[in-house]
């Protein structure tokens, strides 16, 4: 498919902020890999095309809610259960699409959360009490068996005390559980089979967990934003390295790219 290099759709200056996530997540995703995108995963599901179009052009991706393979997102839609992913190569069942992630055929799989913690635990079930929650979120589907995939990104829509917190109402993804001697352990004992979370992004940040205690790192802030105002929005006692440089924003030919089969403007 022939892709024109120019906008389409109504004229955008500069770019979004969920552009630059996309950017940002497109550039992490290497040539020759399978990934996995769950039901509520544009901003995912945009990076794997991009990614596609750019500098990995054998990359392999499922759309996890309707079980597309390489949609070509034409155009990009909010939900991979929406149809039109079914413009794509071919399709898998729902038991491949979960069974790919603690098999270890899917590289990297790409989730999301109403909470994260310092260690990458991620609820995507309920704010509050789980038999009286104040929120009850869309639940786990395959998120339970993230421990098991090869390496997981997790991409947040807010960056708040509320959404960065101490300790997750509810572990629906586990990610380096209580830290790195816990972690350790489990790894030990085999019950653990994947490399845990790679990196997060947010609206504000790109960030990664320091080696040894499996804590949350301070990588890159977005331009426009501070160290202060990312610290200020987490929940918890945020590491922060000596020198944070800012996160390389969308080039040219990235936006170019991800404008041509975002047409409708969904990461504007």
């Amino acid at each position: 498919m022939q892709i024109r290099l120019e906008t389409i759709g109504r004229p955008r200056k500069g770019y979004s902020i969920l552009e630059l996530m996309a950017c940002v997540l497109s550039r992490t995703l290497k040539d020759g890999t399978t990934v996995g995108t769950g039901a509520g995963s544009a901003v995912a599901r945009a990076a794997c095309r991009l990614a596609q179009l750019t500098h990995a052009p054998n990359l392999n991706y499922l759309a996890g809610g309707s079980g597309a393979v390489n949609p070509l997102l034409d155009p990009l839609v909010d939900s991979s259960c929406d149809y039109t992913n079914y413009i794509c190569e071919s399709v898998v069942t729902m038991s491949d699409v979960i069974g790919s992630i603690p098999s270890g055929t899917t590289d990297l799989f790409f989730c999301g959360g109403l909470q994260i913690d310092r260690y990458g635990n991620v609820n995507l079930s309920v704010i509050g009490d789980y038999n009286k929650p104040r929120l009850r979120g869309p639940g786990s589907a395959a998120l339970p068996l993230m421990a098991g995939a090869r390496h997981f990104i997790i991409f947040m829509t807010d960056h708040s005390p509320r959404s960065f917190v101490e300790k997750v109402d509810f572990r629906t993804a586990p990610g380096f559980l209580e830290g790195g001697e816990s972690w350790r352990l489990a790894k030990a004992q085999g019950l653990i089979g994947g490399e845990g979370p790679l990196l997060v992004i947010s609206p504000l940040a790109v960030l990664d967990f320091e080696e040894e205690s499996k804590t949350m790192r301070l990588l890159s802030v977005h331009p426009g934003k501070t160290v202060e105002e990312v610290v200020a929005a987490t929940g918890f006692s945020l590491m922060v390295p000596e020198h944070v440089p800012e996160t390389i924003p969308p080039s040219p030919e990235e936006l170019q790219f991800l404008r041509s089969f975002d047409t409708d403007g969904i990461l504007s």
